[in-house]
């Protein structure tokens, strides 16, 4: 399904979305009605309105369009995109009057494999503010994938590590967990799994991955993925500290939507 400010969405509108391409959004596991770190994917939304459009956006008819597009019951993976329609190419610079689309696709059954990535220098515009146009990250998946890998692991302008397109990294080394130093974007999953286990911060470059034992890909929908590899460089995927996040993860309550 597809809403836009709890109605349903125009084809004219999501045109202008599709092809203006200006905007942000937040993607999150709904289970049950309840929604883990749900106040961190609202400020998200807040903090990138204020970003990119220069407004405020009130959490609560979000919540509500949110609560309208999901079952009581199960799982459901809602994405909510904030874009003003009526904003073009030609005239970015107007008055914004965002509006809230609410898509929806059903929750992954099946529990992914590790992952095999291969290292690519990429850096987002602005990092820091999830943007709808994902045209760089999804060129160098795809671009890994027809080379044989899973995803890509960007590297970014300081020559760090950083993140994977839709996904936060987290490395292990003498048991503890590792975050990179690096300009990435912060995401809800990572945040939680912070306050789990805050391990420290390093600037680690791809020549450096040799000397950790496990890495692992984070967000919304999968909570924690081991990565088996990146490139040439062999981790362990079954590594005790990756099973102990990801039942750390699956055991946080989440909040009501």
């Amino acid at each position: 399904m597809a809403e836009l400010n709890g109605r349903p969405v125009t084809p004219a509108e999501l045109q202008a979305l599709a092809l203006t391409n200006y905007g942000h959004f937040t993607t999150m596991l709904v289970r049950d009605g309840r929604v883990r770190g749900l106040g961190l994917h609202l400020e998200r939304l807040r903090r990138d309105c204020r970003a990119l459009f220069g407004t405020d956006l009130d959490p609560e008819p979000v919540r509500a369009y949110a609560r309208r597009a999901v079952p009581a019951g199960g799982s459901t993976m809602v994405r909510i995109t904030v874009f003003d329609p009526a904003l073009d190419l030609g005239n970015p610079g107007g008055k914004a009057d965002p509006a809230v689309l609410v898509t929806t696709r059903a929750a992954g059954g099946a529990v992914p494999g590790p992952l095999r990535v291969r290292p690519v220098r990429y850096e987002r515009d602005r990092p820091e503010v999830k943007g709808v146009g994902l045209f760089g990250a999804l060129r160098h998946r795809r671009e890994a994938q027809l080379a044989g890998y899973d995803d890509a692991l960007f590297v970014d302008g300081t020559g760090a590590v950083s993140e994977g397109g839709t996904w936060n990294l987290g490395l292990v080394r003498d048991g503890g967990v590792v975050w990179p130093e690096a300009a990435y974007l912060p995401g809800t999953t990572l945040a939680l799994l912070r306050d789990l286990h805050p391990g420290r911060t390093a600037r680690v470059t791809p020549a450096e991955l040799p000397q950790y034992e496990a890495a692992f890909a984070t967000n919304a929908a999968v909570g924690v993925r081991p990565i088996a590899a990146v490139e040439g460089t062999a981790l362990d995927p079954g590594h005790p500290l990756l099973t102990a996040l990801a039942e750390a993860w699956a055991a946080a309550p989440g909040e009501p939507l």
